[in-house]
């Protein structure tokens, strides 16, 4: 009997919808969150993925991660002589902003020597890639993972 009740009132919400008035798709589904070209080129074509040889004395490896929203990323920086860096790396495990903000990263902080690179704020890299306030904390991570520790090439 229960089951038969069921039945009915399945039936009864069927013939609503087929009596009301058909949205669109794109009205029934979640909003659409839309990246701005900056970080779809970034992601679809990331720079300076990979990693540098990290028994070299002139590597820096900087490993963050963020618990909240799962991503991971891992930066690696060669310095010259002269403390500029002239080539940089990263592995990136998350989001798409995340990637774009990695990326991004490495090509900003090549040429310019340790301290130059400690001055960027992930607000700037938040700003060149048009990244909505909810994905400010993915540029963060880009710069925290830069290594802090530079007596090495001293």
């Amino acid at each position: 009997m229960a089951a038969a009740g069921a039945f009915r009132l399945r039936r009864a919400a069927s013939a609503l919808l087929l009596r009301s008035p058909r949205l669109p798709a794109r009205e029934l589904s979640a909003p659409a969150r839309l990246y701005h070209k900056k970080v779809v080129d970034h992601y679809e074509n990331p720079r300076n993925v990979g990693s540098l040889d990290k028994t070299s004395k002139n590597v820096g490896t900087g490993l963050v991660g963020a618990p909240a929203c799962g991503d991971v990323m891992k930066l690696q920086i060669q310095v010259d002589e002269k403390g500029k860096i002239v080539d940089a790396r990263f592995k990136t495990f998350g989001c798409g902003s995340a990637i774009a903000s990695s990326s991004l990263a490495t090509e900003w902080v090549k040429g310019k020597t340790v301290e130059e690179a400690l001055t960027i704020k992930n607000t700037d890299i938040a700003k060149e890639l048009c990244l909505p306030p909810v994905k400010l904390h993915c540029s963060s991570k880009s710069l925290l993972s830069i290594p802090v520790s530079w007596d090495i090439w001293q």
